[in-house]
């Protein structure tokens, strides 16, 4: 206790010194908190974005669907399978779809497109296709003869809500797969790609054009947390037999997980930059304090002090003015990753072309999820008592006459 007290009353006796330590502790906190907070932010979005576009963070397939996705890959659908996948605690919605490539036409122009097969009231939980409705109306059941086309395959095709499509192309186990449709719906996919090719009809609408009655091509999966999509994937996997296919997003989408491992490494460049000003300010402060206190140190010493009381009373004082810079830095760190929590920087001009093309709305959202703070608080506190180990390897070669003489 009395070091606690005489190390407390040692760092106010320069009160400059002290604060100008806790100011730079606090700095590198606060800006390390926002920057990895932007970051996770950012991928947390990206995530959802991806997931909520269309695959889900995880799906349900035939076993080797994912290798040769054709209809002949494709399994039978039953309300016991999905109460069975349901009834994972983490899954919060089992969404049935049934897709394939055929070739859709108009009056004079066809193109070759992405057929989805939906259920229109489930799909609402996923791409939710009656939010990017700019013209039409959506689907009234799952056995409705109607389809939805893609913005970009419309303008193609020179088609419009009341025309009618026709779609070509192969079913389940060769069968011919060619029907016409009304189209009651034109749609903005968000993805230029998407944009380009994709066609909308209701779930059992599809299962009899492409002659796969109550067969699926997927369940895409929609579960609480996207961190706990492995141990969902895992828990599904096990529920089911050798029969079937359980894969996240990582998996579906691995030039996702790359883009984001990419700029999490850049991401990282930085915050070690930041944590490097960060420490030669702190040791920097350090040295000025072992070198004022050299006279005071050496007398100390020559009145019989042990090096040993020295080295804990200058580690406490460190110790001290790290604890109150950090946990300053994590409580001025919230109002800001709050506030932009609340209100997400909104990119413009360039960038905002560049990420909408992939999908992705374009703002900088910020995380808080309470990780950052701790992680970061806990990251700059380690380098203060890293650095808080000079004075004690100082004192340990300090010789009390030459100290004094100086």
């Amino acid at each position: 206790m009395l070091h606690l007290k005489l190390a407390w009353r040692n760092i106010w006796r320069n009160k400059r010194r002290t604060l100008i330590t806790i100011f730079s502790i606090f700095v590198a906190v606060v800006l390390s908190a926002l920057s990895n907070s932007m970051q996770i932010g950012s991928y947390d979005q990206m995530i959802e974005n991806v997931a909520g576009l269309y695959l889900g963070y995880a799906q349900v397939h035939q076993d080797g669907y994912w290798d040769d996705p054709q209809l002949n890959n494709s399994f039978g659908d039953s309300d016991s399978l999905q109460q069975k996948i349901a009834s994972v605690d983490e899954v919060t919605h089992v969404v049935p779809r049934i897709e394939s490539y055929a070739l859709a036409a108009g009056r004079e122009q066809s193109r070759a497109s992405l057929v989805i097969g939906m259920h229109p009231e489930k799909e609402k939980v996923l791409v939710d296709p009656q939010q990017k409705l700019v013209k039409g109306d959506y689907f009234e059941s799952p056995s409705q003869r109607a389809a939805l086309v893609s913005e970009g395959l419309a303008d193609y095709l020179n088609l419009s809500v009341g025309d009618t499509l026709v779609i070509l192309g192969q079913g389940f186990r060769g069968m011919s797969a060619a029907d016409k449709y009304p189209i009651t719906g034109i749609l903005d996919m968000g993805m230029p790609q998407m944009n380009k090719n994709t066609v909308y009809i209701p779930l059992h609408t599809a299962q009899e054009l492409f002659g796969a009655y109550d067969r699926l091509t997927a369940y895409a999966l929609m579960v609480e947390d996207a961190r706990s999509v492995e141990e969902v994937v895992t828990t599904v996997r096990s529920r089911l037999s050798d029969d079937y296919e359980v894969m996240s997003w990582q998996t579906l989408m691995p030039e996702l997980v790359q883009a984001i491992e990419a700029d999490w490494a850049s991401g990282m460049i930085m915050l070690l930059v930041l944590y490097m000003v960060v420490g030669f300010g702190i040791f920097g402060t350090i040295l000025m304090m072992v070198a004022e206190r050299q006279y005071e140190l050496g007398v100390m010493m020559a009145i019989g002090t042990h090096k040993a009381t020295l080295q804990i009373m200058m580690v406490l004082e460190l110790l001290m003015i790290s604890i109150i810079g950090v946990i300053g830095g994590a409580i001025g760190s919230l109002p800001f990753i709050w506030y932009f929590h609340l209100n997400p920087i909104r990119l413009s001009g360039t960038a905002a072309e560049a990420v909408e093309q992939f999908g992705i709305e374009p703002i900088v959202p910020f995380s808080t999820d309470p990780q950052v703070l701790f992680i970061q608080a806990a990251i700059i506190f380690g380098i203060a008592v890293i650095i808080s180990l000079y004075p004690v390897v100082h004192i340990q070669r300090l010789q009390p006459v030459k100290a004094m003489q100086k």
